[in-house]
């Protein structure tokens, strides 16, 4: 590989996949009852029990890579001799593109190779499906700056539809109010969501059962994938201890698409999950410019 290909746990693939293509990551940071932990795919903290104790009240805070954290990640990379193509969560959910810009910006004055920055303007298993695509892209041999072209020309195509069916988390960190909460907890309100071109999150519809949610998040798939039913790109599902319903999403999309050959169902790390809370089914996939 003649260059480096970089992210953040945030992407909330898991560490296999990434360690078996030669990705390395920087993490995120949350904080439980004063005590720091990474988020690194769960090895630290159980992803049952995370969820579990998010739902019985645990309240964390979160943090993203720090500027030092970030000097010390890319500098070792810089010294291998390659240059490093990072890519961040979404500029519109944390500063986490601006942090790693500026240390770039500063590691590329005292070094021969350099570190470009991209941001995905996108969130959990949808910026793990860019980061993938500019796997494959080195893979075949394109370099450096024609891939971070195409992912920049591309990046927008990736779709994010979320559907999330327990308020608690939204009411908590104040997205919603305790009375919005509480009547869309009554009357099993499941909030159908996109990331528009800002990468930031956007409701689009406020939908009664979770059965319903996930028909709507197949069937808007339809309306916007690459070549409608005869799809055969990357599909992702990740869930926030919602698993067995997340496989329930993936066996309507087998039975629409008939080209597609997998549907990895991944989890929603601690990061996002603090926000998110239990009950996330998100869904990704290729389609028309957002």
């Amino acid at each position: 590989m003649e260059y480096f290909i970089t992210c953040t746990s945030t992407c909330d693939l898991n560490e296999d996949i990434l360690n078996e293509r030669d990705i390395k990551y920087a993490c995120f940071k949350f904080i439980v009852n004063g005590k720091e932990y990474d988020d690194n795919f769960f090895k630290d903290y159980p992803y049952e029990k995370f969820y579990d104790d998010l739902k019985n009240g645990l309240e964390p805070t979160t943090s993203q890579v720090g500027y030092g954290s970030y000097e010390e990640f890319f500098e070792e990379l810089l010294k291998q001799n390659k240059d490093v193509l990072h890519i961040c969560l979404s500029s519109g959910l944390s500063g986490d593109y601006q942090t790693a810009k500026m240390v770039a910006d500063e590691l590329n004055e005292k070094y021969e190779n350099k570190v470009y920055v991209i941001d995905s303007l996108g969130a959990s298993a949808g910026y793990g499906m860019l980061v993938i695509k500019a796997d494959d892209n080195r893979r075949k041999g394109i370099n450096i700056l024609d891939n971070i072209k195409w992912l920049e020309d591309n990046k927008l195509k990736i779709h994010h539809l979320f559907i999330s069916t327990d308020l608690t988390s939204y009411v908590r960190g104040g997205r919603i109010s305790k009375a919005a909460g509480l009547v869309g907890g009554a009357l099993k309100i499941c909030p159908l969501m996109n990331m528009p071109k800002d990468g930031t999150l956007n409701p689009i519809e406020k939908i009664r059962t979770e059965t319903k949610a996930m028909r709507a998040q197949v069937d808007m798939m339809k309306e916007l994938c690459d070549n409608g039913l005869d799809y055969n790109d990357y599909c992702y599902i990740s869930t926030s201890n919602y698993d067995e319903q997340a496989s329930k999403v993936v066996n309507m999309i087998k039975e629409e698409f008939k080209n597609i050959k997998d549907v990895p169902i991944y989890h929603v790390g601690t990061t996002i999950g603090t926000h998110t809370g239990n009950g996330t089914i998100a869904l990704y996939f290729i389609g028309k410019e957002r």
